[in-house]
């Protein structure tokens, strides 16, 4: 295969579920000429409470099948996959492997003024330690205080984004962090940024908020850069549908709907895969 022909192929992201759309419409915004393929492991998700052997091979599974695709390179859209998976990933397949937590603990590390970082994401992902380990390699003098926020997840997929119940759950959540004095806030689950309004107003003005799927397009498209794999061709307006796929392991209505909620812009039917075939 030409370098050409690598540069138009599409870039391959994933997650446990529907949040790491919030990474794929980050890449569609810095990249719109770039074609991407979406696997959203909706029969298995939430991989939080599920233990490091369980989600590598799920992790594994998902990048054959996307690799089975012809995609250039691979975005793990999921604190958790990432924290338990990505150094096996990108040993094993032969491709740029991206995460979200490396973009965004450097992200937070530039950020903090007073060393004192907070971190908010699935049981798996703050039981892992990892932001821990990546913002103690940045800067030792960091203190990261991490709190795991599992009912978040269930009620950004209901919509209920300015529910009261929601609103609640947030407050309760992040009070022990306040308490902490933390000047920085990672939002550290794909699902989290489109609560991120709701949470600027507990934490106030004063607390940056660190989104990883911003870092993380923006590293995907240095990376591309480095590997000379950019797409060279100008996406035409209107072919959305041709450029963009989405694919499930369950329930593609359910993606379908929440996809074009986060996107805001029409998207075809997902495709529903059989992934233990991978």
């Amino acid at each position: 295969m030409s370098q050409t022909e690598k540069r138009n192929q599409p870039i391959g992201i994933f997650d446990s579920g529907v949040g790491g759309l919030t990474v794929a419409r980050e890449i569609m915004r810095q990249m719109p000429d770039e074609r991407l393929i979406y696997f959203g492991d909706t029969a298995r998700v939430p991989y939080g409470g599920k233990s490091r052997e369980t989600v590598l091979r799920y992790a594994r599974q998902i990048t054959r099948f996307l690799i089975s695709r012809d995609v250039k390179a691979v975005v793990v859209a999921c604190n958790t996959a990432t924290a338990f998976a990505l150094e096996d990933l990108q040993k094993e397949f032969d491709l740029p492997v991206i995460g979200v937590i490396h973009p965004g603990a450097e992200a937070a590390a530039a950020a903090t003024k007073n060393g004192r970082v907070g971190v908010i994401g699935t049981q798996g992902t703050i039981g892992s330690g990892i932001y821990e380990a990546v913002l103690g390699q940045l800067d030792p003098a960091i203190s990261v205080f991490g709190k795991a926020c599992p009912l978040l997840c269930p009620l950004v997929e209901e919509g209920w984004l300015d529910d009261p119940i929601t609103i609640e759950v947030i407050h309760r959540y992040l009070a022990e962090l306040k308490k902490q004095d933390v000047d920085t806030l990672v939002l550290g689950c794909t699902h989290y940024p489109l609560l991120r309004h709701q949470m600027e107003r507990e934490m106030g003005p004063e607390v940056a908020l660190i989104n990883p799927a911003y870092e993380t397009a923006v590293t995907c498209k240095r990376v591309l850069m480095q590997h000379r794999l950019l797409c060279d061709t100008p996406a035409i307006t209107g072919e959305d549908a041709d450029r963009y796929c989405f694919t499930v392991s369950d329930d593609p209505q359910h993606l379908q709907r929440f996809a074009e909620s986060v996107l805001r812009t029409e998207v075809g039917p997902a495709e529903k895969i059989d992934i233990e075939q991978y």
